[in-house]
């Protein structure tokens, strides 16, 4: 048995150690508690009994201030697991922070060493630097680059024009053109096309027997014939009409002793100095 020495109250449950109102640590109770007398009345030897008075000292424990009671058992375990999904959390947090920060620095750094390695423009813009600047300066200078070549060109046309005007003399005319018929038939026969491409205009389009084909395909096409003896030119016209001339005419073929013949009409016109065949109708005659 147990006794509260605040309140007196009794307990019989072994396992309490504080009072349940007041929480004063409990004193053991005697089973004869009638047997427990102060020390003065043992040491009187009178061996009466004496009563308990306010001045008598009983063997009772000083008083303690009540602490907060807590039953047997009912302490609970500390839960961890929150501290692990906070600690998850703040790492997730971190990564994704990391994560973030390299795909924005990421694509900076490149672009600065792509920078860092193009060669500099040749055009000085001040303080300009940005690729819209880069952009319209490269633009002006194929702009201008063009427009220097065109110039040069056109230039360069017109001084071969002045130094070479084409001629005006239609004898003189009908010859050369005379002279260049058996040359483009020679280069002809002989699939030459060096001498075809210089004869030939870049524009030129032929047309044999209603057939058309272009410069390349000309050039494509053209086969070596042996079997051609000799040819020869009739009937040749010329039509002057400043730095264009039409020629028209017969041409004769002697293969392999059978003769065929075409009318034809040619025309050309007078570039960089000399005639250049613009296109040519070629027909049989049966």
């Amino acid at each position: 048995m147990k006794r509260c020495p605040t309140c007196n109250r009794t307990f019989t449950d072994k396992n309490l150690s504080f009072c349940i109102d007041d929480g004063t640590p409990l004193i053991p109770v005697p089973d004869d508690e009638s047997t427990v007398v102060s020390p003065s009345s043992q040491t009187s030897g009178s061996g009466a009994s004496s009563s308990k008075s306010p001045g008598s000292n009983w063997s009772t424990p000083a008083y303690t201030p009540p602490g907060s009671y807590v039953p047997p058992g009912s302490t609970k375990p500390q839960r961890t697991w929150p501290w692990i999904l906070s600690a998850l959390i703040i790492v997730l947090l971190v990564v994704i922070g990391l994560g973030v920060a390299l795909a924005v620095m990421v694509p900076r750094i490149l672009r600065a060493s792509a920078n860092r390695n193009r060669p500099s423009a040749t055009v000085n813009l001040g303080n300009r630097n940005d690729d819209e600047s880069h952009s319209t300066s490269r633009a002006d200078e194929n702009a201008n680059e063009n427009a220097n070549t065109d110039t040069n060109k056109n230039a360069n046309t017109k001084s071969d024009e002045n130094l070479n005007p084409p001629p005006t003399d239609s004898a003189k005319v009908l010859s050369d053109l005379t002279d260049l018929e058996n040359e483009w038939t020679a280069a002809n026969i002989n699939a030459d096309k060096k001498a075809l491409d210089r004869i030939l205009a870049d524009d030129f389009v032929g047309t044999f027997e209603g057939q058309q084909q272009g410069k390349k395909q000309y050039l494509r096409e053209i086969q070596r014939d042996a079997s051609i003896d000799k040819w020869d030119f009739e009937d040749l016209k010329v039509n002057l009409n400043g730095d264009r001339a039409t020629l028209t005419g017969i041409v004769k073929y002697v293969v392999r002793g059978a003769e065929q013949q075409f009318r034809f009409v040619d025309k050309f016109t007078w570039r960089d100095g000399r005639w250049q065949a613009t296109s040519s109708d070629v027909d049989s005659i049966k």
